[in-house]
């Protein structure tokens, strides 16, 4: 057994590239993961920058300037920012704010429905089992509430925190993009001359990852819209609020359109109970995650990402449980890297092999 790890050691470590590549990735995996909070802001403006710089380059194919094109884009983005902060905040705070005051109605109609579940099913369940059921969700809720004061004791510093993201992060990306090429050629001064392979897996990597972020977000805007749309024409309480959560479902394939079925089924029995409304909404979200799932995602997303569906939800489950909600929205690409890096390990392992064959 050792002598077999030493022999594919030795083959791993006679290619120089394979070191410098494996180098690379694992310095990457290790400031991400041990400085990640520390340095979310300029992580947070990478990531921007990343999917402005494809719009800045369309510009500069009809001559305008550098500068010019980053200017252009930068304003344009500034601009959403401001739309989004001054139209859709105020709303999205309000429907929460009317949630949580319907809150304690909803939890008492829950238990007078659970409180009828032996009765009607004798069966299946007890009162004793109802009762377990019954101290576990206020024990549930009372740790939610605990939390939710305790929000509200650090909201103070929340609000500074969400004020240093709004001055930072645009001006990090404003500076990421007017100087580009000098930030990577400052970067690239610190790694080996013999870096051949790691350019090779990063423009394969890239042309997929780019492609998947701009064709994600899409989808979530397309998403959260006919949601939003779908919710308001059927008179649905939180309409915004729930659209909104429902686009962002979009982010954990598979699991997010399961679990967002919850919450809006919630909301429609407690407005009207188990009627002709409740099936109106049940039915159109339905409908709208199919077409999501069948033919959205195939028009937005086809042949960026070639991944079995286990391995994405592995990939769901591993980079989410690391780094929460960037690891949620940035599992398909890590795991198309590994799956790259993976495939030109032993593709390269394997013409060493031949060659000293």
């Amino acid at each position: 057994m050792l002598g077999q790890i030493n022999k594919w050691l030795n083959k791993f470590l006679s290619d120089p590239q394979l070191v410098i590549l494996g180098f690379i990735i694992c310095l990457i995996f290790f400031l991400i993961f041990t400085l990640g909070k520390m340095l979310a802001p300029v992580f947070a403006g990478v990531v921007i920058a990343y999917l402005l710089e494809g719009i800045v380059v369309s510009l500069q194919r009809f001559k305008i300037p550098r500068f010019a094109s980053v200017l252009i884009v930068f304003l344009i983005f500034m601009a959403c920012l401001i739309l989004l902060i001054v139209g859709l905040l105020p709303t999205l705070s309000r429907q929460f704010g009317q949630f949580l005051q319907q809150l304690p109605s909803i939890i008492a109609s829950g238990q007078k429905e659970l409180m009828l579940l032996p009765e009607r099913y004798p069966d299946f369940i007890s009162e004793d089992q109802l009762k377990n059921v019954m101290e576990v969700l206020t024990s549930e809720l009372t740790s939610l509430g605990q939390h939710a004061l305790t929000f509200s004791l650090a909201s103070l510093r929340g609000i500074i925190t969400i004020l240093v993201y709004l001055i930072l992060v645009p001006l990090l990306v404003f500076f990421f993009l007017k100087d580009k090429n000098r930030i990577i050629l400052w970067i690239t001064n610190f790694l080996p001359e013999e870096r051949g392979l790691s350019i090779k897996v990063w423009r394969e990597v890239n042309k997929q990852t780019v492609n998947y972020i701009r064709g994600k977000i899409w989808e979530i805007l397309i998403v959260w819209t006919v949601s939003y749309i779908t919710f308001m024409f059927l008179n649905l309480q939180f309409s915004m609020l729930l659209a909104f959560f429902v686009g962002l479902s979009v982010i954990v394939p598979y699991i997010g359109a399961t679990v967002m079925f919850l919450p809006v089924a919630l909301v429609a029995y407690f407005q009207w109970g188990w009627g002709s409304e409740f099936a109106y909404v049940m039915i159109a979200l339905t409908i709208i995650q199919a077409l999501d799932g069948n033919l959205l995602v195939p028009l937005l997303l086809s042949e960026v990402v070639n991944l079995h569906p286990v391995a994405i939800i592995v990939a769901i489950l591993v980079f989410g449980g690391f780094w929460g909600i960037w690891g949620l929205f940035f599992a398909i690409p890590l795991a198309t890297l590994v799956h790259a890096l993976l495939k030109t390990w032993i593709h390269r392992l394997n013409n060493i092999e031949t060659i000293a064959s």
